[in-house]
This record gives C-alpha cells, sequence and structure tokens, in this order.
C-alpha cells in the first residue's frame, strides 16, 4: 500500500526519454504485483502455461525490462526479505481484502458479470515466494542483475541510491521518499504511460518547508504499512500539524518512534554485485518457451532486441549512467 502523499508531494512529469542512462533500483514486488494483476484474461483469469502455472508475472516481466533497457534504462531490481514486525497487521489486512475480493470474484463468474469478475480477480493478486525465485531466475537469464534485500526491498532501493550505485528509485509508493531515496520515479510500469513523474527528495522537502525527519512524521500521521495514522488526519493536516509543531499532542494508541526507527534505521546490506551481463539466450528460450509455452519466434526476437542494446551499454563509460 505504501503511504498517500499525493495531495502534498511536489513533482515534475517527465518522458521516458529523459531516462536514457540511467540506473534505476526498482522495486520488484511493486512493479510485478501490477503484472500479475493486470495481465490476465477478459474474465480476469491470469495468464497460464498448459500445466496451470500462472505466467503474468514473467512475461511482464521479461518484455517491459527489454523495453527499458531498449529505452536507455539499466534496470536493477530489488527483492523484499523478512518484513518488519511491524508490518504484520497490514498485511493481515491485505490478506482479508484478497479473501474478500476472492469470494466476490467467484459470485460474479457464477452470475455471469465478466467484467465484474476481472476486476475482482485484479485485487486477488499474490507474488508468491515462488513467483519471487521464477523471476529471478528470468532476469538471470536476460542478464538483468537483482539485489535480494534483509528486509524491505523500498530500503534496500533507497540504500543503493544514496551509496551513488542508482540514480533513483523506481516505485509506485513513496515510501522510498521517507527512506531517503534521493530521486523517486513513478508511473514507469504503466502500459502506455506517456509521462512519468520525477520527485527530487531535496526539492520536495524544500517545498514542503519540512525535513526529512519531520517528512516521515507526517507519513507516519496519515498512515503507512507500520502504522496505521490517525483518523481525520490526511496529508494536508498532518503538514500543517508538523509545520506549527503540534505533532506531540495528537493522540496516537501506536508507537511513533518503532514506526520512525524503521524509516531513518532501515535493515538494508551492501553485499550485492550491480552487473548487467550479455543474456543467455537459448535458457530464455528453454525457460520460456519449453516451460512455460512461450512463443519460440518472439522470445528470440525480443532476446535479439536485449542482446543489442545490452551491446550498446557495454559502449557507454561507467559514468555516464549516473
Amino acid at each position: 500500500m505504501g503511504v498517500n502523499l499525493k495531495d502534498i508531494i511536489p513533482k515534475e512529469g517527465i518522458r521516458l526519454e529523459a531516462l536514457d542512462g540511467k540506473v534505476l533500483a526498482i522495486d520488484a514486488p511493486n512493479t510485478v504485483y501490477q503484472f500479475l494483476s493486470s495481465v490476465r484474461q477478459p474474465d480476469g483469469t491470469p495468464l497460464m502455461d498448459s500445466h496451470g502455472n500462472v505466467t503474468s508475472h514473467i512475461s511482464g516481466l521479461f518484455y517491459r525490462t527489454v523495453r527499458f533497457i531498449g529505452s536507455g534504462i539499466k534496470p536493477v531490481y530489488v527483492f523484499d526479505g523478512k518484513p518488519p514486525e511491524l508490518k504484520r497487521e497490514e498485511i493481515e489486512r491485505r490478506r482479508g481484502l484478497k479473501e474478500e475480493s476472492r469470494a466476490k470474484y467467484e459470485t460474479a463468474m457464477a452470475e455471469g458479470r465478466t467484467e465484474d469478475a476481472r476486476k475482482y480477480a485484479m485485487r486477488t493478486s499474490r507474488f508468491t515466494k515462488e513467483m519471487a525465485e521464477e523471476s529471478k531466475e528470468l532476469l538471470g537469464f536476460m542478464g538483468v542483475p537483482y539485489v535480494q534485500s534483509p528486509a524491505e526491498g523500498e530500503a534496500q532501493c533507497s540504500h543503493m541510491c544514496q551509496r551513488c550505485d542508482a540514480w533513483a528509485v523506481a516505485s509506485q509508493d513513496y515510501d522510498a521518499l521517507l527512506l531517503g531515496a534521493p530521486r523517486l520515479v513513478r508511473g514507469l510500469a504503466s502500459s502506455g504511460n506517456p509521462e512519468i513523474e520525477m520527485i527530487k527528495l531535496d526539492e520536495a522537502l524544500k517545498g514542503l518547508g519540512v525535513s526529512r525527519s519531520q517528512l516521515i512524521d507526517i507519513a507516519i500521521l496519515v498512515g503507512t504499512d507500520f502504522s496505521p495514522g490517525v483518523k481525520g488526519i490526511g496529508p494536508k493536516k498532518a503538514l500543517k500539524a508538523v509545520r506549527e509543531g503540534n505533532v506531540g499532542s495528537i493522540k496516537v494508541d501506536f508507537d511513533m518512534d518503532a514506526a520512525r526507527e524503521i524509516f531513518l534505521h532501515p535493515e538494508v546490506t551492501e553485499d550485492y554485485k550491480i552487473e548487467w551481463k550479455h543474456p543467455d539466450v537459448e535458457s530464455l528460450v528453454s525457460f520460456l518457451c519449453e516451460k512455460h509455452d512461450f512463443s519460440p519466434k518472439r522470445v528470440r526476437s525480443t532476446a535479439g532486441n536485449l542482446e543489442a542494446a545490452l551491446k550498446r551499454f557495454s559502449q557507454k563509460s561507467l559514468d555516464s549512467w549516473f
């Protein structure tokens, strides 16, 4: 879910071409989940191979990543590790909503309401451990690097940007700003989106007239994955409270300090290596076509585009990517 700060965060629109020559740390679950939700049949059924295995995630990841690379973007995917204990309540809430949507989907299908069924089906998507491993396997064959975070993927993405191993975090959530990412790119994974949002942390803080710690307090009051927020307080009210120094007078029934700690001192690792390699085309064909029934002709054609794009990368100096 992330935190909803869209009403107060200043942003600018950029074209995809503006990211040419940039290394982006991509929140893998955030991105792949969108594929699981949107890459579906008209009745909401996800793409599946002949063995009944869901393939929406690997289809979206394969073709979209090649498009990114063809546009000059150097993606690094970051996968979640163990979630913080404070996220347990949010995880349970999401599980309940998915079960609710599953029941509504089955009812809609039984009544022949295909459009409603698809809508509910999209809300039942789950990014499983098996899907994460398949995604990593695919990226390995493509020659695209990925990083395993010990905890929250967005925290790891932000840390990599702070170390200048990546230029920006690509995610739909605003959490990366709270975690100290200097830049956030939103809308990158949206099909056909002509304009992408770019948010620069220093400019956002300056525009709001707050510090990063104060922005974290705003988010906590509104509600994050680690705090339920305060009823009746949205981004604008929270911003006003922070500016006026009234946060301490607001009654909360959760541990604000614990939530602050997650954003200020997240669990991350520096044990990673970012390297783009030549794709293993035959392994890609075996994985996608022989195992999951993808079209060999289309996969080989797309793999050829990937090879050509990665070859162009190798002709540029490392400094040009930051």
